[in-house]
């Protein structure tokens, strides 16, 4: 099969399309045939070296790109009788010191990381769900907020940010979204109450004209922490799912980084709730460095999409 690998790290240059044997599942594992993958930051940032540099994966002469994944189950391995041969479903791969990922022909998952696809929805649109639709979700149980709590998020427009706006307001949540201005029509028909411009100067006395204190919970995904933090009301929590120094939990705040779990049971849960699920470009395997350099420039609404 053809995959799209990481000779060492670089820029994306080092992507190479190689030809490999077709992956054999295990005990309790499902080899699915890919048509479509996502592309995602943490694929930059895997095949920069970044998370190397930041302790998070060893150096490796190879690794694999790509977590998500919308397909067709092709074969099953021991004891994954809960998936059928034909079935279309929807997947995440989230270790990252493998040789083979989600750009690919072919990928195997454990079963506990697979789930039924979206009904009515293209395997392109579907694969855009895995990584950053539980991102959200998880984060948002991290919170654990209750109906009619108010929360704050921010990067609201990006892929984390508007799966987290959309299922805050499922979750009867009051949701104060931050992005650019251009983007508030979009996030308001997700369900954010208020928005605040990302162009605002001072993001917590913003917030606090809305909610006098401040807001039960934040989910930081783009900005500034201290100033996401600084809206939070006391004994409230904060949830940051992008890196940084770790922030201090003042005025007893809660604080949380999320870091991402495959988890299919979530994920089907998350696959039934006719979600909006956004597409930027779709392009072929080939064309994984041009995806990566339109990612990593970043500004995109909604996910580049390689189709194998």
């Amino acid at each position: 099969m053809r995959a799209v690998i990481a000779r060492g790290f670089g820029g994306p240059e080092v992507l190479e399309l190689v030809r490999v044997p077709i992956p054999d599942p295990g005990v309790g594992q499902v080899r699915i045939r890919v048509e479509a993958a996502t592309v995602n930051p943490v694929d930059v940032a895997t095949r920069s070296g970044a998370l190397a540099g930041a302790g998070l994966m060893l150096a490796r002469e190879v690794t694999g790109m790509g977590w998500d994944v919308a397909g067709v189950v092709d074969a099953l391995g021991p004891g994954a009788d809960s998936f059928t041969v034909g079935q279309r479903v929807i997947g995440l791969r989230d270790l990252l010191d493998v040789s083979l990922g989600a750009y690919a022909e072919y990928i195997v998952l454990d079963a506990g990381a697979v789930a039924a696809g979206p009904q009515g929805v293209s395997a392109v649109a579907a694969a855009t769900l895995p990584l950053n639709g539980l991102t959200a979700a998880q984060s948002l149980d991290l919170l654990n907020p209750h109906p009619g709590d108010t929360l704050l998020v921010t990067g609201a427009a990006g892929a984390v940010g508007a799966f987290a706006v959309e299922l805050g307001a499922r979750r009867e949540l009051r949701v104060i979204a931050q992005a650019g201005r251009g983007d508030e029509e979009f996030l308001r028909g997700l369900g954010a109450l208020w928005f605040v411009p990302r162009e605002e100067p001072d993001l917590a006395a913003a917030v606090r004209r809305i909610v006098p204190g401040g807001v039960d919970g934040a989910l930081h995904t783009a900005g500034s922490a201290p100033a996401t933090l600084a809206a939070v009301r006391t004994r409230g929590a904060h949830v940051s799912v992008v890196g940084g120094a770790p922030q201090i939990p003042l005025r007893g705040i809660r604080i949380h980084q999320e870091w991402i779990s495959a988890d299919g049971p979530a994920l089907g849960e998350l696959a039934r709730l006719d979600l909006t699920l956004r597409v930027a470009e779709t392009m072929p395997l080939e064309q994984a460095a041009r995806a990566q350099e339109l990612v990593g420039k970043g500004g995109l609404r909604g996910r580049v999409v390689l189709v194998p």
